[in-house]
């Protein structure tokens, strides 16, 4: 299967480290939605990335989606969500807001790198940032509550989550501090640490 994407997506990003995380072998090709548009278009008429092609050419995306099919993939009892239904609601609110993160870290970009200054809309702008920062006080606040593990291994909460974090520091580092939510900021060195971090850096 093949991976197409830049990993300064954190949507592409978040699928190649959930395949490693899963123990699934997937073939990267760094094609980006802006640089290489036709050559995505071949691939994908849509040009969304993340697209997971299989081995079958069958084209699949949306990040959420694909994980869902490598998850169905994984091996018998290997998987990065909790089966306890509590611990699972739990999971799927820090990835709503970690995902909402990175809507909201995209949408401040865009606008400001392609959009004209003199049509940006301030009003928009100020609404979208308030909602980042939202985002991430919740998630400061669920960490405050409830810790996530730091044993080694990393769940699909805590790898987009980690991802989101970095994403944003990396594209609009001025709408975070890391002292104002020390507690992601903790988290994401570590998850950055991990290997499959390590071996799958944003380029």
């Amino acid at each position: 299967m093949k991976l197409i994407g830049m990993l300064d997506s954190p949507y592409v990003r978040r699928v190649a480290i959930s395949a490693k995380c899963l123990g699934i072998p997937l073939e990267h090709d760094s094609v980006s939605v802006f640089r290489h548009f036709d050559e995505f278009q071949r691939i994908n008429p849509v040009v969304k990335a993340p697209t997971l092609v299989l081995d079958d050419a069958t084209v699949l995306m949306d990040s959420t989606l694909i994980i869902d099919y490598l998850e169905a993939l994984a091996a018998p009892g290997k998987s990065l969500m909790p089966t306890d239904l509590g611990q699972r609601m739990r999971a799927l609110r820090l990835l709503g807001l970690a995902l909402a993160a990175c809507e909201k870290s995209v949408q401040i970009y865009y606008e400001r790198t392609l959009r004209p200054t003199q049509i940006q809309h301030a009003p928009w702008v100020e609404r979208v940032e308030g909602q980042l920062a939202a985002a991430y006080a919740m998630l400061e606040k669920e960490l405050e509550q409830q810790p996530l593990s730091t044993d080694g291994s990393i769940d699909q909460a805590g790898l987009t989550l980690a991802v989101a974090w970095s994403f944003t520091n990396l594209v609009v580092p001025d709408q975070v501090e890391g002292k104002s939510f020390p507690l992601i900021s903790a988290f994401t060195a570590y998850a950055e640490g991990l290997e499959a971090f390590v071996s799958t850096p944003m380029e």
